[in-house]
């Protein structure tokens, strides 16, 4: 059966990986090695799947697309041994998958919904190794931006708050079948480990930052009116007058960690 068959379907944001050059060197910067736990999020087409598969031997993929599922179970055999899991992977519990073993995440990511996808697995952060995804290059931009540029934001705190964010090369829009409308990055991210992180609490994390970064304009005083005090802002070392972009990571893990 032809590849080209299947068409590509929007509303599962599907763009197909065909450059096998690119290819080629996510493998690299994946690295895989006999006995990984690999989980490859929307195998697609096997782009990935496939050179995985014969570097490992065995893995799973998630994959959404019931017409797509056949097709990898089809072909898979010659390569090694794939479990697809037909799912929404918003709804996968990746720590149990995980069973106690640390597993490695990979995949070409759905630009619709790459940044639920990123927050559903920072919620399984521990039962991760790492992860290596192909994503908007504006979206790897803001994930590894520094305080103070354009690109820091809610996106940036969150995930830097518990992983290690290192972007490894671009990825044109002719590398994909349709090509998309914007460049792509392939982005590793790694999970600190518990004793990295400031103890804090994340459900304050994230209503401290949500309300921050909703009105970057205005100064935390303003944008955190409600939320925390200026005097408790003053009292973790942080001038209530700067703005939200202008906060480091640190910073907001140790209003975080404030009592309430």
């Amino acid at each position: 059966m032809s590849r080209d068959q299947h068409i590509p379907r929007k509303r599962f944001g599907q763009n197909f990986l065909h450059d096998r050059g690119i290819v080629e060197r996510i493998i690299r910067g994946i690295n895989p090695r006999a006995g990984d736990q690999i989980i490859e999020i929307g195998p697609g087409q096997g782009a990935l799947t496939y050179p995985l598969l014969q570097s490992i031997g065995a893995m799973r993929a998630i994959e959404i697309d019931r017409d797509l599922i056949p097709r990898l179970r089809a072909h898979s055999p010659r390569y090694g041994q794939l479990e697809v899991i037909e799912a929404d992977v918003l709804r996968v519990d990746f720590t149990a998958l995980a069973a106690g073993t640390p597993i490695r995440l990979v995949g070409n990511l759905p630009y619709n919904i790459s940044t639920p996808i990123l927050f559903h697995a920072l919620e399984h952060a521990s039962a991760i190794r790492d992860m290596h995804f192909m994503l908007q290059k504006e979206v790897v931009d803001r994930m590894a931006a520094s305080h103070g540029s354009k690109d820091y934001g809610r996106l940036t705190v969150m995930l830097q708050a518990k992983v290690q964010v290192e972007p490894l090369f671009l990825v044109p829009p002719g590398s994909f079948t349709p090509a998309p409308k914007v460049d792509s990055a392939i982005v590793r991210l790694i999970p600190l480990a518990p004793e990295q992180i400031a103890p804090h609490d994340s459900q304050r994390l994230d209503e401290l930052v949500r309300a921050a970064f909703s009105q970057r304009r205005k100064t935390l005083r303003n944008a955190l009116s409600g939320v925390i005090s200026a005097e408790q802002l003053q009292s973790a070392g942080i001038d209530p007058g700067l703005r939200a972009e202008q906060v480091p990571v640190a910073d907001y893990l140790r209003l975080a960690a404030l009592p309430v």
